[in-house]
């Protein structure tokens, strides 16, 4: 799946920079605009994987809804193929409304095309959160 733009570590953190801006605004359409229409995206609260703009963006409607979260990089790393890249992360969550919150380290493996990203499957310890989930 090879992009039009040529993925160099200054692109590459120009999009997640602008990924990760668009998950902090929590703006549905916003962060549906950064990805392909025909996304593969998965993360331990998705029961598996999504394949379309609306499913993605029901998804997000739900999970905006009940959480506040913000998003920083910790670093980024190139995959072999070009395309992809493994960038590490930091959340802090807490449940919408509410102060008291954790935070998180994971990983995200994305394959951008062109400009959006293709496929973005999330890895993170969802243990971490169960405290605040059952609240």
């Amino acid at each position: 799946m090879k992009g039009a733009l040529e993925m160099t570590p200054t692109n590459v953190n120009e999009l997640i920079d602008r990924f990760l801006e668009a998950w902090n605004s929590q703006n549905v359409d916003r962060v549906a605009d950064c990805y392909s229409k025909d996304l593969i995206y998965r993360d331990p609260n998705t029961r598996g994987i999504i394949r379309d703009r609306e499913s993605f963006k029901h998804y997000l409607t739900k999970l905006f809804a009940a959480w506040d979260m913000t998003w920083s990089t910790r670093e980024a790393i190139p995959l072999k193929m070009g395309d992809g890249w493994a960038f590490l992360w930091r959340a802090s969550i807490c449940k919408k409304g509410e102060k008291a919150g954790i935070e998180v380290d994971g990983m995200d493996l994305v394959v951008f095309q062109g400009q959006t990203i293709a496929r973005n499957e999330v890895y993170f310890d969802r243990i971490l959160i169960l405290d605040l989930m059952q609240k």
